[in-house]
Parts: structure tokens; sequence; C-alpha cells
């Protein structure tokens, strides 16, 4: 009865101290806020599900999950380990507040489309969609993350644009103003996966993929100077600022995508800061 009870208490105390081992093999970086992306790290060889669906994880254990603009108040992580053991995590995503900001002067049609740009418009769309569904196994994103352009704050992730007294969908980007011409530089390391030089809305358009399906989309630019399909390593020039599309002044609008999930560029950058060596372009 005695030896028993010890077998117990060992068993118990080996089932404590794997709990604990397989807690610590968990670490989640960045905020856990609507627009974050947070970066995971947990064991080789474990298998990640956030919200119900499956995520990529590195060989090194290394994996991305993401919060939209108007995600809800939690989301459900769970980790399973090779050993069989699991980790379960029911996050609470912290609620922000956006601004609402208002633009006169547009041109009528840059508002209220006609029907052959609205064909023009999905034809574009599907080609964001395509460069933005890209899951490769490339963890490009560890090279962290800078500014692409230095220059003045002039509209924020999530705020909501009111075009010519009309109330249009949230802006998913940051807009640094800039003159046209400025270089803008690569982010992170990255290949790029769309080069279009006038869509409709966006103008002249860049998408870099960083891999795991995150990927960084610069719009309104005046020249892009990389090719479909290049290999970029961050701080390397890829294009210069413009005002092409739907814009009223030359300014990057830089946004950043997991999948089809936008995220604030932003808390990207603190979630993932750029290398030591690295000299980011801070905006002012």
């Amino acid at each position: 009865m005695v030896m028993r009870c010890k077998t117990t208490w060992l068993g118990l105390m080996a089932f404590v101290a794997a709990s604990v081992a397989t807690a610590a093999a968990l670490t989640l970086e960045g905020a856990i806020t609507q627009g974050a992306l947070v970066l995971g790290r947990t064991d080789s060889g474990a298998r990640v599900v956030f919200d119900d669906r499956p995520v990529r994880v590195s060989d090194q254990g290394v994996f991305l999950i993401g919060f939209g603009r108007d995600a809800g108040g939690h989301a459900g992580l769970l980790i399973s380990y090779p050993d069989g053991t699991e980790t379960k995590r029911l996050l609470a995503v912290a609620k922000r507040d956006y601004r609402i900001q208002s633009i006169d002067a547009v041109p009528p049609r840059k508002v209220e489309p006609t029907p052959s740009d609205q064909q023009r418009i999905r034809e574009e769309a599907q080609l964001v969609q395509q460069a933005r569904r890209r899951d490769d196994s490339r963890p490009d994103f560890l090279s962290g993350f800078m500014w692409p352009v230095r220059g003045r704050i002039s509209g924020v992730y999530g705020s909501q644009r009111i075009l010519n007294g009309v109330a249009r969908s949230p802006h998913y980007g940051i807009d640094i103003a800039a003159s046209e011409g400025t270089a803008v530089v690569a982010p992170a390391d990255g290949v790029v996966t769309l080069a279009h030089e006038d869509m409709f809305f966006s103008g002249g358009t860049l998408i870099l993929d960083h891999g795991h399906g995150l990927s960084s989309s610069f719009l309104h630019l005046r020249r892009i100077l990389v090719r479909l399909g290049q290999t970029v390593k961050q701080g390397e020039t890829i294009a210069e600022v413009g005002a092409s599309g739907r814009a009223t002044g030359a300014h990057l609008d830089w946004r950043v995508n997991l999948f089809a999930k936008r995220l604030d560029p932003a808390l990207v950058i603190e979630a993932i800061p750029a290398r030591r060596e690295a000299t980011p372009l801070e905006p002012q």
C-alpha cells in the first residue's frame, strides 16, 4: 500500500513536471490586440491550430498568428507536441479605437467607379488576392521589420475615410507622406509576388511575400524598381513614392497582410523589430 502511494506520488510529480516543460515550450511575442501580428515559438515538430485553422510552423518551431481590425474578444490557440501533449490558450484580444478621416475633392469617378471600371477593379483584386494567398516556408520575416520610407504619418491603420461626404471601408494601411521619387526600401526580406504599374485604386502596386503568408503591399508608387519573382533584402530600394491611383498627394500607403487578414504595420514592427545591424527609417 505504501509502495502504491509512493508510485502514485511519483507519477503525479512526473505529470506536473511534464506540464511545466510543455508550458515553457510556447512563447508569444507581440501585442494581443486588434490589428496585431504575434510571433510564436514552440517545439520543432509541433502542430499549431489558431481559431480552428492549422498554422504553418517552421523547422525551428516558429509560427505567426494575427488579429484583424475588428477581431472578436477572444481567440483559441492549440499547440500539439510530438510527445502527444497539448497546450491550449484562450487569448483575450484587446479592442482599439479608430480615427475617422474626411477627404474632399476626390474625382467622382474614383469614388463611384463606372461599370467598366468595376470589371477592371475585380480583375485587379483577384491579382492581389492571389499574391496574398501564397504560403511559402521561407521565414524571411525573421529579418525583422523597418519603416519602408521616412516621412510624416498622414493616415493610420483602422481609420475610416469619408470621401466627398460618403463613408467608405476602413483604411488598412499606414500612409507616409513623402515627395514623389523618394526611395521606398524593403521593410524585411522577401520575394516580389506582384508588380503592377497602374491599378485603378492603388496605382503603382508592389507586393512582397515574407513567408508563412505574411506580405507587404506598397501602393500609389511612381516607379517600381524590382521584377516579379525577384528576391530582395531588407533595406534594398524597391520603388519610388508617387501619387498614382486614388491619391490626393504623394505618399506611400504601406499595408501588411497575414493571408487575407489585414494587420497594422506599426504593430508588425513592434512584434518583429529589425535586427540590430539594420538601420530602421523612422517616420517623422
